[in-house]
């Protein structure tokens, strides 16, 4: 596969991820992730797999009524069937409290290639800023 096809197949990963948090399908959103996939969100400690990954948003998404996310993909360097990179997000949320936010983000990325499908890997996510609204 040329590097072109493998990027687009990591976009496609966070078009995966993106549209899974805006449409708030599960299934949709473990697309994007590796079955043993490591996800660093605000820690202390990394998720790791994609099943436990997947039940960790659900808790998280409980406390948001709404979410809407925008990503941008950074760089992505691809290394045969692995690759690293970044992307950026602003969120626009509400909380069961009803308190209106705007967070702006960076993930750090690995992905990995199996069976033909780009997936993430590792996710570690960075507050780069947020605001009430």
């Amino acid at each position: 596969m040329s590097e072109a096809k493998d990027i687009v197949g990591i976009n496609r990963a966070l078009a995966r991820y993106i549209d899974g948090v805006n449409q708030r399908d599960a299934d949709l959103w473990s697309t994007s992730w590796d079955r043993d996939a490591e996800w660093y969100l605000f820690g202390p400690d990394t998720v790791v797999g994609r099943d436990a990954i997947v039940a960790a948003w659900l808790d998280a998404m409980a406390g948001f009524p709404f979410v809407v996310m925008h990503g941008t993909q950074g760089d992505v360097v691809v290394d045969g069937d692995t690759a690293t990179g970044r992307s950026y997000s602003s969120e626009l949320a509400r909380t069961v409290d009803g308190q209106r936010l705007r967070v702006m983000g960076q993930y750090d990325d690995r992905y990995r290639k199996r069976d033909g499908v780009w997936a993430f890997s590792y996710r570690r996510f960075t507050m780069l800023d947020t605001e009430e609204c």
